[in-house]
């Protein structure tokens, strides 16, 4: 499949270093070369201290967007989810106050909408007797699915009220939850199915490099917007997540461009270590693009999987009920037959 892209995207490029790299990056030519290129950035926001709003007030100043990425403390999850969200309302809190004080302008706000950090460094070590002790208590908690939407969307409409564009962040199988009416992955993970003014899938086919651009291609008719990469991870052979190479890059961003006029880039670590920022004036976004059959193939099988097993994992309590009275109905029956 093909598509082509007549118009120049912009780029706006997600950024999680911490305070001390931000401003070492920035002070290297990154400013530059992101205005060259009419680019924008989402930056983490790890830490409220004077040398990370110094950062943003440059980036305010060259004219480059700034959206801010809501991100919590490590120890209360980093990542937004259904089991932190007092304490991202807190954040908004805080944030709203450095602002103010710091006398910063935002584009908008964004929320990362994620299993907690704890979650993600459990299956890395390999702890997965734990991890399933934690799913299996989330599950037994029924409200804790409406409680978590009610309290972001509350969130939500606040941030809007107070002036900001709200992107949210999601996995793209958000999506397949939703063909099928399923809750089970916000029940699993704690991620929370809400929308901002705009929603974002996280597309990155650098978790499977054999699925070339056919993840943006299958999810973006989906989505308000998509990020593609990751261009960050481990870059040795066999490493656990290699990085996007330049050209898998440019065609991701060139495929997502084909629906948006904002195309997100995870991250600008990583583009920056590899070099890509100088080049991104070379990429020519008139080019026709091609997915391969092979490539589409295997994210439709696999959107299919998981849309037949949430649908299935749903309904296990009414299919076992179903059972259950089914067999109860012929033991009933045989005994009126046979007699007791």
């Amino acid at each position: 499949m093909t598509g082509a892209q007549h118009a120049f995207p912009r780029l706006n490029f997600a950024c999680e270093l911490d305070t001390q790299q931000l401003e070492s990056v920035f002070a290297t030519g990154a400013i530059d070369s992101l205005r060259e290129t009419n680019a924008a950035v989402t930056l983490s926001l790890t830490d409220f201290s004077p040398e990370r709003a110094n950062v943003v007030r440059r980036l305010n100043q060259s004219g480059i967007p700034v959206t801010a990425w809501m991100a919590l403390p490590k120890e209360q999850g980093y990542y937004l989810n259904a089991g932190n969200a007092r304490e991202a309302s807190a954040r908004f809190t805080a944030f709203e106050k450095w602002t103010a004080v710091n006398d910063l302008r935002w584009a908008g706000v964004g929320l990362d909408i994620e299993p907690t950090v704890q979650d993600f460094e459990l299956l890395l070590q390999g702890h997965w007797l734990r991890f399933a002790g934690a799913i299996a208590r989330r599950c037994f908690d029924a409200g804790r699915v409406q409680r978590a939407r009610n309290a972001y969307r509350t969130l939500i409409k606040r941030m809007q009220t107070d002036g900001y564009r709200v992107d949210t962040y999601q996995f793209p199988f958000l999506a397949d939850a939703r063909k099928v009416h399923s809750e089970l992955l916000e029940r699993l993970f704690g991620i929370v199915d809400v929308r901002g003014d705009r929603e974002v899938f996280m597309t990155y086919s650098s978790f499977n490099h054999a699925v070339d651009s056919a993840l943006v291609w299958e999810y973006a008719p989906e989505a308000q917007l998509v990020a593609v990469g990751s261009t960050a991870g481990d870059p040795k052979p066999g490493g656990k997540f290699i990085p996007m190479n330049w050209d898998e890059f440019t065609h991701d961003a060139i495929v997502a461009g084909h629906f948006f006029p904002v195309v997100g880039v995870y991250s600008l670590e990583g583009c920056i270590r590899q070099g890509f920022l100088p080049r991104l004036k070379t990429i020519d976004w008139s080019q026709t693009v091609t997915v391969p059959a092979s490539s589409l193939q295997k994210v439709l099988g696999l959107r299919a999987r998981i849309q037949s097993i949430l649908w299935t994992a749903s309904r296990l309590p009414y299919i076992a009920g179903v059972l259950i009275l089914l067999d109860v109905w012929l033991i009933r029956r045989r005994r009126g037959r046979f007699g007791p």
